[in-house]
């Protein structure tokens, strides 16, 4: 319950306008309902001659109280209207009045109704809102851990299930109070014996509710659970489809599938059977409540203990019965959050996610590298109790010099290029930005002068303009194409349908690993970015591809300070200073030519291949 308040008062407050209208137009709707019962009541008494009385007009400042003024002059006017039209053409008139207050009640419930709309649909436009934003603003560490399925699955069905049972159930928990509490003061006013006997059993009949309610978070949250199981299956699946069919793994991948499918259903019908359970056991405990306060109103009527007659009775189980419908919709409230409440915990995984990257305080400005770039002492793991990945690592790179990582998979190359735009931040030791812990620098300054060229080229399903100008404002297409003429990508851009609009697929499916690498690089040159990091550039590629990415590449690195990641040697033999990675430790380091001499490790990675 505790995170259910935070979610409403997180994002339920700012829409506090709404739900005071909300409340108001419900008051009125009962005040209404209430008013409409209290006057037909005695108007009709008096017209089918049960009341036999002759009633004169009491004056609306005399001094007994208002109930009983107002009780008089209604069967005084309607005494008057019996008189002068008849009792068909009064009842007629009765009949327009209750019309009348009945579309005033329906108006003041589709208002507030009204009302709520924005409210519900504001919250979940907040919370999807804020999961993206938290998303985009994690670490790469968290994407690690998580699968993109069950990420997807949390914005997905996760969010659709607290619009469903949380925000449906917002209508219910500002209405139904009012509801509840104008009823039960008519109640009181109309007979406070009865109304006490009400009272006391009505927490029997909802405790026996309870007991179908508390499982249904835990089923809930497992069910969620398995769904997104599903989705992380299903993007799988996407992912990897030419590997399935490549393996004919289909009849494997679809059993694995109705497998989590299966199990699904099985506990979404313990969920939707408890959550069904609702309506038909608050309908018979309600008729329970109506028996037992008839059963001991006509006992205290017939025993002459009551102090209402039974007319007034009768009006009493009337509203009585109205406060029945309220009820019921808290039940339906208390089957539906509990349920929420499981899409909230998962949700709340993100929400609340630490982000360990984070600026201090005062950062300090930056500024183009003058001098170069330290790593001093490095040592980083991924986790306080795993194992280190780098170790004491003193590397020193100039401004204007490329520097290239070599080693086998796993040495540690990647991670140590992801501490410079500190996508990742070390437990010992320190990066130095002429001579400036980069953690002194805001981060978005920071990866601000830093390019990135990937060996998996990540392109997004927009067009050839959008791609290249991706994350530079107000690029014209001038620029755009300029960067593309450099980065070999021109050409093939202008050959393609609609030239620079043409869009590139789903990640780029619709051209080639070389154009895709010429279009990152072609992003990159149009940021024009102080360092550049080179992660494999050109591993993927085909000897045609690799030649055009290099000849780009190399255009690129002009006056650049460079740290490139190379398994081709080949691309690398030119570099300023070459460092071997083994194990998390640079074991050997010098120029292309030294390394050989040396006959280490850089010389049999280079005798490979030869072969």
């Amino acid at each position: 319950m505790k995170d259910f308040i935070q979610i409403l008062r997180t994002y339920a407050w700012p829409y506090k306008w709404f739900m005071a209208g909300a409340l108001f137009f419900n008051l009125l709707s009962a005040v209404l309902n209430v008013f409409s019962f209290m006057s037909l009541m005695p108007m009709l008494n008096l017209l089918f001659g049960i009341d036999k009385q002759t009633y004169s007009f009491i004056p609306w400042n005399a001094e007994i109280s208002m109930k009983d003024i107002v009780i008089n002059n209604l069967y005084y006017y309607t005494q008057v209207l019996v008189q002068e039209n008849g009792a068909s053409l009064t009842l007629l008139y009765i009949g327009l009045f209750l019309v009348a207050s009945t579309f005033l009640k329906t108006s003041s419930y589709f208002a507030s109704a009204g009302m709520m709309v924005p409210l519900r649909t504001g919250i979940i436009r907040d919370i999807r809102n804020s999961i993206y934003r938290k998303i985009v603003s994690l670490p790469l560490s968290f994407f690690s851990e998580e699968r993109k399925g069950d990420i997807i699955a949390r914005m997905s069905g996760d969010v659709q299930e607290i619009e469903n049972s949380i925000t449906g159930s917002l209508e219910m928990l500002v209405k139904n109070p009012i509801l509840i509490l104008c009823y039960l003061s008519v109640l009181f006013y109309t007979s406070w014996q009865l109304t006490l006997f009400t009272i006391i059993i009505m927490p029997l009949l909802v405790w026996s509710l309870s007991s179908i309610v508390r499982k249904l978070k835990q089923q809930s949250l497992m069910a969620q659970n398995k769904w997104s199981e599903i989705m992380a299956q299903l993007e799988e699946t996407l992912g990897g489809m030419r590997i399935i069919k490549a393996f004919t793994a289909e009849s494997k991948m679809i059993d694995r599938f109705e497998e989590s499918t299966n199990e699904n259903r099985r506990m979404l019908i313990k969920v939707n059977l408890r959550q069904s359970m609702a309506h038909p056991v608050s309908e018979f405990l309600g008729t329970v409540l109506i028996v037992l306060v008839l059963w001991y109103g006509g006992t205290l009527i017939f025993s002459n203990k009551s102090t209402i007659d039974a007319p007034t009775f009768i009006f009493y189980m009337v509203i009585l019965y109205s406060v029945i419908q309220p009820l019921k919709d808290f039940s339906k409230a208390a089957y539906n959050i509990p349920k929420g409440m499981a899409s909230i915990e998962r949700v709340n995984k993100i929400l609340k996610a630490q982000n360990p990257i984070k600026n201090i305080k005062a950062p300090l400005p930056i500024h183009p590298l003058k001098k170069e770039i330290e790593f001093r002492n490095i040592t980083f793991r991924y986790s306080e109790e795993g194992p280190n990945i780098l170790e004491h690592i003193q590397l020193t790179v100039k401004k204007g010099q490329t520097v290239a990582l070599v080693g086998q998979s796993g040495a540690g190359k990647s991670t140590l290029v992801d501490l410079l735009p500190r996508y990742h931040d070390v437990q010992e030791g320190e990066i130095l930005f002429d001579g400036i812990d980069i953690r002194n620098f805001k981060i978005r300054d920071l990866r601000s002068l830093i390019g990135n060229v990937n060996q998996d080229a990540i392109l997004f399903n927009d067009s050839f303009f959008n791609n290249i100008a991706f994350g530079v404002k107000d690029a014209t297409l001038e620029q755009v194409m300029e960067a593309a003429k450099i980065a070999n990508a021109h050409d093939f851009i202008m050959a393609s349908e609609q030239g620079y609009n043409t869009l590139v697929g789903d990640r780029g499916c619709r051209i080639s690993g070389g154009q895709r690498q010429r279009i990152s690089i072609a992003r990159a040159i149009l940021k024009d970015p102080d360092i550049l990091i080179l992660d494999e550039a050109t591993s993927a590629l085909d000897t045609e591809s690799e030649r055009l990415v290099q000849e780009a590449l190399e255009r690129l690195m002009k006056s650049r300070t460079t740290i490139a990641i190379a398994h081709r040697l080949s691309t690398i033999k030119n570099a300023d200073e070459i460092c071997v990675l083994h194990e998390g430790r640079i074991v050997e380091r010098g120029t292309h030519d030294q390394l050989l001499a040396l006959n280490g490790y850089y010389k049999r990675l280079n005798d490979m291949q030869q072969l």
